[in-house]
């Protein structure tokens, strides 16, 4: 839910307002500290304008192994391990799509897949 926020540029007030709740019930619903009932998650999809199976398109099948624990901070809180969660992704994809140019924005995506092919190959290398 996040991710999406983010990427539309909403803020947790505004989704909150939007869904008649307050910002704190949006960070404990991001944070996993509340569950998200269907009819919820339902309101959540439409604001967000994404289809409910957006949610659960990172869910394992079932006939994978259970997740290892996840790894904690001193305070508790998980630690992200997602790269689609970072902040720095989330500004990197918002700049990329302010691209107006679709020549320039390619040649971005280029360059981009080329530098990652040129660090994994000198990781290999070291």
């Amino acid at each position: 839910m996040r991710l999406r926020r983010t990427l539309l540029g909403m803020s947790q007030e505004k989704l909150a307002k939007a869904v008649s709740l307050t910002f704190q019930q949006i960070q404990k619903y991001e944070r996993g500290s509340n569950r998200i009932g269907a009819s919820r998650l339902f309101q959540f999809a439409q604001v967000l304008d994404v289809p409910v199976s957006f949610f659960y398109d990172d869910m394992p099948d079932g006939s994978e192994e259970p997740p290892a624990a996840v790894a904690t901070d001193r305070l508790g809180e998980p630690f992200e391990q997602d790269h689609l969660a970072r902040r720095e992704t989330l500004e990197l994809v918002r700049a990329y799509y302010r691209i107006g140019d679709p020549t320039v924005r390619r040649r971005v995506f280029e360059l981009t897949k080329t530098l990652s092919r040129s660090d994994s190959v000198r990781g290999k290398r070291a």
